[in-house]
């Protein structure tokens, strides 16, 4: 006889109560009451369990009899799909958005400097943990992560914005790759059609025609022999900041003229070889004096085991009055990747990192090359100086806004 809502109410003898086609109400003698349908699959006696009397009503109970026998019919064992399930289920809670973001960050924190994995790291938990961190990341769909990411560029962050969702849809492909999720929902997820169109600005440089001016400000600048001196290496090399705040001695040779700079201390992973001018030995020669003695080329002033901090520079070109003006990584690299590279100049290159990129193939590599300034129509002479104190800063030359670029030989002659 089947089991009713009644019967229950009033049912403490203890043993197995029956209501039909498995299922039934099992009572302990300490009084519990436990559902359980009993079923054969593959030649073998199951139980399943279904919960506690009363919490889990008799409609309940048969309602759950009724989905096991279904996937008994399609030949599943409802007892290892609900194993299944449950080990998906805390899977997922293991693997929330921020969990596997920080994974994420870790494995791949060998690829990036500090700083990098810093501003990445920032750039998260500030965006996308508040709200969608705590969330499994099989639950999320594309559309959490476009509105998480157009609140970003809602600000006034549009260059935040794509690159947080760039970030987001990596991890998202590390994830997939690493198991922790089955599938991908934000590969249709293209910045282009999320984000508004933006007029990009480009960093701040000076003017040719500034130059001269620049020169005797940074000369007459009244701060510490290594900051000014680590902002005329940086004009004569055109490499990154990082790279001339964090220069060592044993990076230098002086004799080869040639500054080698460690795999792991550039952006790229990949050892660079700096050719000196007559100018940039110069400025080591100076800078030696003050701490030949130490690991770094460019200390701190104030902790010498230390290099200049990120925002060195910066800070020297706003009292010099370029505040907005000229940002020491642009000014200092932009023209390098264009006037340089014409020929027979190509060799300049070789200071920013982007000499391949850039080359002419009739162009020797300019990591094999010795820089050159100009001298006369056009031709090449190695470290000889072209008007004013010492070689031109090429590296801080950029043609005047609307007038025609020319080319480095025809600005220089």
């Amino acid at each position: 006889m089947k089991l009713t809502d009644t019967k229950l109410r009033t049912l403490t003898e203890p043993g197995k109560h029956a209501d039909g086609l498995g299922l039934y109400l099992e009572i302990t003698k300490a009084g519990g009451r436990y559902w359980r349908m009993k079923y054969r699959f593959a030649g073998r006696e199951k139980r399943l369990a279904f919960g506690v009397y009363p919490d889990i009503s008799l409609k309940m109970a048969r309602e759950s009899a009724s989905k096991a026998r279904k996937l008994l019919q399609d030949n599943q064992d409802p007892g290892e799909v609900r194993k299944e399930q449950k080990a998906r289920v805390i899977h997922e809670n293991r693997n929330t958005l921020e969990a596997v973001t920080r994974d994420w960050i870790e494995h791949q924190s060998a690829r990036w400097e500090p700083v990098t994995m810093g501003r990445i790291q920032a750039s998260l938990e500030n965006d996308i943990f508040p709200t969608l961190g705590s969330r499994p990341m099989a639950s999320l769909k594309a559309r959490d992560v476009m509105e998480a990411v157009k609140q970003v560029e809602a600000r006034g962050a549009a260059d935040q914005a794509g690159r947080v969702l760039q970030r987001v849809k990596a991890i998202y492909r590390w994830a997939v790759t690493h198991q922790r999720i089955d599938t991908n929902p934000m590969l249709d997820l293209v910045p282009s059609e999320i984000l508004k169109p933006r007029t990009v600005q480009h960093r701040a440089a000076l003017a040719e025609k500034e130059l001269p001016e620049f020169m005797r400000k940074l000369a007459a600048y009244d701060g510490a022999p290594s900051i000014v001196l680590g902002l005329r290496m940086l004009m004569l090399t055109a490499c990154r900041p990082g790279e001339v705040r964090g220069a060592r001695w044993v990076e230098f040779d002086s004799k080869a003229a040639l500054w080698t700079i460690p795999a792991e201390r550039m952006k790229m992973r990949e050892e660079h070889r700096v050719p000196l001018s007559k100018q940039a030995l110069d400025v080591l020669a100076r800078i030696e004096a003050i701490s030949g003695g130490r690991e770094l080329v460019f200390p701190s002033p104030y902790y010498p085991s230390k290099p200049l901090s990120e925002n060195t520079f910066n800070s020297a070109l706003a009292r010099m009055g370029y505040k907005s003006i000229a940002t020491p990584a642009r000014a200092c690299r932009g023209q390098s990747d264009s006037s340089a590279a014409e020929p027979p100049c190509g060799a300049l290159l070789a200071g920013t990192g982007h000499a391949d990129a850039h080359r002419s193939p009739e162009l020797p590599a300019a990591r094999e090359t010795h820089p050159c300034t100009l001298h006369g129509p056009g031709r090449p002479r190695a470290n000889t100086p072209v008007k004013g104190e010492g070689a031109t800063p090429l590296a801080m030359v950029r043609a005047s806004p609307g007038a025609p670029d020319t080319g480095l030989r025809d600005r220089l002659r």
